[in-house]
């Protein structure tokens, strides 16, 4: 008998309140998962009968571990599943340092969680900055300077970013789904692999974006472009 067990730990949270400032509690949930493989030969099992089962059970306790691990893991992949809210006092105010390693790949040395962080009209403290992997769904943007950031991988869902600035500013796989990018400026800007699924996107500046014709189908397909935006990125 082989026996895999896996003690996994995740933590649950609750939306923040109305106060100014984020405002979160969390609980811990312990997840228990255990895999069992194992296997009952009776002597009259042939020799090569065993070792063939040996196999297969090998490569089913394999694939069932990676199951385990993947479905309960706090990671963002289908279904976006994200990880809980971060707690320290100071993480809307990291955006200001970003990843000091984040590279294309979206690596970082620690997880940016900005979420329900507000930026609003902030000019100085975000340009150039590197926001890897960055956590920004439900957060405000609104008129913010976010000229030359790097934002590979970052998760910005449901997030405003009305009149937001990013001009040549690196935006590799982001994740824009019903974010608000209304009179945004993309001057110059590279949206490699960027979704802007049902994203509001009216009086949009895409001059000398940089983006590849997958990439401007899908965004093509954004029925809240205005027309002149759409023949200027050439939408049929």
């Amino acid at each position: 008998m082989a026996t895999l067990s896996i003690h996994l730990q995740q933590r649950a949270f609750s939306p923040p309140n109305s106060s100014p400032k984020p405002y979160h509690s969390a609980s811990t949930l312990h997840l228990p998962t255990r895999i069992r493989c194992s296997n009952a030969t009776g002597s009259s099992k042939s020799e090569e009968n065993l070792s063939n089962f040996k196999e297969l059970r090998n490569v089913a306790c394999g694939v069932l571990a990676v199951w385990a691990v993947t479905a309960v893991s706090p990671v963002i992949a289908a279904g976006q599943r994200l990880p809980p809210l971060s707690t320290e006092p100071d993480r809307c105010e990291r955006a200001f340092v970003g990843n000091t390693i984040g590279q294309a790949n979206g690596v970082y040395d620690k997880p940016l969680d900005l979420r329900f962080c507000d930026y609003t009209n902030e000019k100085s403290n975000l340009k150039g900055k590197t926001l890897s992997a960055a956590l920004m769904s439900d957060a405000k943007f609104d008129g913010a300077d976010m000229t030359e950031v790097v934002m590979s991988k970052a998760y910005a869902a449901r997030a405003s970013f009305k009149g937001t600035d990013f001009s040549n500013a690196v935006l590799d796989r982001v994740n824009f789904e019903k974010a608000d990018l209304t009179g945004a400026v993309f001057k110059n800007t590279v949206l490699s692999g960027s979704t802007f699924d049902e994203a509001l996107m009216q009086d949009v500046d895409f001059e000398d974006t940089i983006i590849g014709y997958i990439d401007l189908q899908k965004l093509c397909v954004n029925k809240t472009l205005n027309e002149d935006t759409r023949v200027n990125l050439g939408c049929r």
